[in-house]
């Protein structure tokens, strides 16, 4: 057989509210539609929902913009105070034009706003903030669905990212567990002899992004699995293997 891979979304989750046990909701609307966790599955659970379920979802009412916040967001149409979040969620801010703020987040990620938003969050003064560790997050429901079913599983949170030189945003990997996120080439040859050097490929997102196109961004399918795909087991998975060294990014 010719390889394969299948992406299903879960659908039937509830609103996800600060505490809920997040695997248990998946697991019970995997089952509910027909289509439950097995081994080998990867889980791919959005950002969204994670930090929901981990109380990171706050109002803007609570902030207090810098004069900073207030100057850098003159002219343009985010509040000051989510403009504020940004700033305390950055560890460097990379470049800033146009009212658009590229920052580097604690956890290492280069992305616009820190990662934050306040898109598919109920309450118009409301901001959604990342995970504190989304590879803890990753674990937890990894953890939990071996428990509950006795099988192994990758798990993935996934969140959307733009990209240099290119249009459009594509879902990446912020947070893994129980696989090795990128699959080194190094030292094998092709089949026509020519050793590879460099190559090495982003497992973690390109399964992200293939979820994505069963959840989407209007469809309220928080949570997909990817069934088939062969990953490499790995119980001590760091999402940051993912982040380019800042001694080989010409960029920085």
């Amino acid at each position: 057989m010719p390889p394969e891979i299948r992406a299903v979304g879960i659908e039937g989750l509830p609103e996800v509210q600060a505490g809920d046990d997040l695997a248990a909701q998946i697991m019970d609307a995997a089952d509910a539609q027909g289509t439950p966790v097995e081994a080998g599955d990867v889980v791919v659970v959005t950002q969204k929902i994670v930090s929901k379920a981990e109380g990171r979802v706050m109002t803007i009412d609570e902030v207090e913009a810098s004069p900073l916040a207030i100057a850098i967001t003159e002219g343009h149409r985010r509040d000051p105070r989510h403009t504020e979040m940004i700033l305390r969620e950055s560890r460097r801010v990379v470049r800033m034009d146009r009212g658009v703020i590229i920052s580097e987040t604690y956890h290492g990620y280069i992305c616009a706003n820190a990662g934050i938003d306040a898109s598919n969050i109920p309450g118009s003064d409301s901001i959604c903030l990342l995970p504190v560790d989304p590879d803890a997050s990753a674990r937890r429901i990894r953890d939990s669905i071996r428990e509950r079913l006795g099988v192994d599983v990758a798990v993935l949170v996934s969140d959307t990212f733009g990209r240099p030189w290119r249009n459009g945003a594509i879902n990446v990997s912020i947070g893994v567990a129980g696989f090795n996120p990128v699959i080194s080439y190094i030292g094998e040859f092709d089949p026509h002899g020519n050793e590879l050097h460099t190559t090495t490929i982003a497992v973690a997102d390109e399964l992200a992004a293939t979820a994505e196109l069963v959840t989407g961004k209007l469809l309220g399918v928080p949570v997909a699995l990817v069934k088939g795909y062969p990953y490499e087991p790995m119980e001590n998975a760091d999402s940051r293997d993912i982040v380019r060294d800042p001694d080989k990014d010409l960029f920085r």
